[in-house]
């Protein structure tokens, strides 16, 4: 098992914090925002400074897929 915590580029809100947190432990990530919100209701710093101590300490999620370019845009070839 070779799973590390990353900020989610995918499912982010802020800084991907909770996303992240979501996918390493495999929950929905609406519960560690609403573990924040609760957290930040008492006077705001329960809250927030564990969630910008993460959004510092926690690298983001490197690309793992690259897409491949649009060529939607890319007139047709000419013979």
């Amino acid at each position: 098992m070779d799973k590390k915590l990353r900020r989610s580029r995918d499912d982010r809100i802020i800084g991907g914090v909770c996303g992240g947190l979501g996918e390493f432990f495999g929950l929905n990530p609406w519960i560690f925002r609403i573990a924040f919100l609760i957290a930040l209701m008492p006077g705001g710093i329960p809250g927030l400074l564990p969630y910008l101590i993460m959004w510092i300490v926690i690298p983001p999620a490197t690309a793992t897929t690259s897409a491949p370019p649009s060529t939607a845009m890319t007139p047709p070839r000419q013979p």
